[in-house]
């Protein structure tokens, strides 16, 4: 009975197993045979641009800061009490080139030079005075010459008379003898006084010398009494009030002047040596330094507002060479009439940051290509046969959006400029030009 059993359940399980078999025969007939693959290859569309070498202007772009050439701290010369001052001297006003900014009292300084003046017309009342003496005694010496001649030659002829031919007295000869030595002894004595008259002319002329010196002086110390504004001044700081008293060393104002602007600009020292342009030095030039730069044209523009202020400047100078940086400092000028206001706009002033554009060197048979049409690796897509091409190139310059390249393309080169990330070589291209060069080839 066991063994009947066990055929039994062996019997069902191979029935339903057959029967699985035939439901699955019969759906399968009933099933469509797949669709058939086509295999067909994937096409990227792109833009292009069709490039071509041309020779494009070079800007050297830096910033700065605006600042006046000049800047003057007045000191007054003389001290004493401020007695007047401009009355716009504060601090933002302009004071006119010439104006009187403050004064000091100037009695005592006027007083100084009214007695100087009387000291320097009595040493030259003086100084006359021993010309006049001295041409007297010259006459006068004439004179007693004279007086003396006479008085020898009488001596003389008294003397011959007496000892010759006994006519005379001893007495008669030794008066006349006496009064020869006499008249000799006046004009010895006229002599040595002419000899010592230009002593005096010298040192009556070395007091006069010194007097007027500190006559001068004096006139400059009343001068410096009023000081003026040594230029259109702009007051920067005041330390001085009426009735304040002064100094000789102590600061009154700071004022700027203006006219003359500055902007000092680190530029990339290797933009400079390959861009910046400079004059030829001079053959016997022995100074290690930068020639002058040439005198170009800059715009300068407010970084505040760089559509609706800008300016003209002017490369100047090298300032400085910054070793830490590896920048070099150039200097653009801006003369006053080209940075004061038109319309509503603000005038170029001292403390505004500015944006300065150098044109320098052109670059030349180079080609224009936007700034993502070149990989990081400095490498370019080309289409050629409609399929895509890498291509190493050597970057020239990058300047704002566009990247400037030589070497790896050729004129006529289709370069892609549709952004994309890690393509295929050889992967083929549906092409559209960008719009300025299909009218170009239409």
């Amino acid at each position: 009975m066991k063994y009947r059993h066990t055929w039994a359940v062996v019997g069902a399980s191979l029935g339903v197993f057959a029967g699985g078999m035939l439901i699955m025969l019969a759906l399968g007939a009933m099933r469509e045979p797949p669709a058939e693959v086509e295999d067909r290859e994937r096409v990227l569309s792109v833009l292009a641009r069709e490039v071509y070498p041309d020779e494009y202007p070079v800007t050297i772009a830096g910033f700065g800061e605006a600042r006046v050439r000049s800047t003057v701290e007045i000191t007054p010369e003389v001290a004493g009490r401020v007695v007047e001052v401009h009355p716009n001297l504060d601090v933002g006003e302009v004071i006119p080139a010439g104006d009187t900014l403050f004064i000091v009292d100037p009695r005592d300084y006027a007083s100084a030079v009214d007695e100087l003046e009387a000291s320097v017309a009595q040493i030259r009342t003086g100084l006359q005075r021993i010309r006049t003496q001295m041409a007297n005694d010259q006459e006068r010496l004439s004179t007693l010459e004279r007086n003396r001649d006479l008085a020898r030659g009488e001596y003389e002829r008294l003397k011959s008379l007496f000892e010759e031919d006994q006519v005379g007295t001893r007495s008669g000869v030794e008066q006349a003898e006496q009064a020869y030595n006499m008249a000799q002894d006046q004009v010895d004595q006229l002599r040595r006084m002419l000899s010592l008259y230009p002593i005096e002319l010298e040192e009556a002329q070395s007091s006069l010398r010194s007097a007027e010196a500190r006559l001068d002086r004096a006139r400059r110390d009343m001068a410096r009494t009023e000081i003026k504004a040594p230029f259109d001044a702009r007051i920067k700081r005041r330390n001085v009030e009426k009735d304040q008293m002064v100094a000789a060393t102590a600061p009154a104002l700071i004022v700027a002047d203006d006219s003359l602007l500055e902007i000092t600009v680190p530029l990339d020292s290797r933009d400079v040596r390959q861009w910046l342009q400079f004059a030829q030095p001079d053959s016997g030039r022995r100074v290690a330094w930068f020639a002058h730069p040439e005198p170009v044209p800059v715009e300068i523009t407010w970084t505040e507002d760089p559509e609706n202020h800008t300016w003209t400047g002017t490369v100047h100078r090298v300032e400085q060479f910054a070793e830490a940086t590896r920048t070099l400092h150039v200097t653009v000028r801006v003369e006053g009439e080209d940075a004061v206001s038109h319309g509503d706009e603000l005038p170029l002033v001292e403390g505004m940051f500015c944006e300065v554009r150098i044109p320098g060197r052109p670059m030349r048979d180079v080609y224009e290509l936007p700034r993502w049409a070149v990989s990081f690796e400095n490498t370019v897509y080309v289409a050629n046969n409609q399929r895509l091409r890498i291509r190493p190139v050597d970057v020239v310059r990058t300047e704002g959006n566009s990247v400037f390249v030589s070497g790896g393309i050729e004129p006529g080169d289709r370069v892609i400029t549709t952004r994309l990330v890690d393509p295929l070589e050889g992967t083929l291209l549906d092409i559209q030009l960008e719009d300025h060069d299909a009218e170009e080839l239409q």
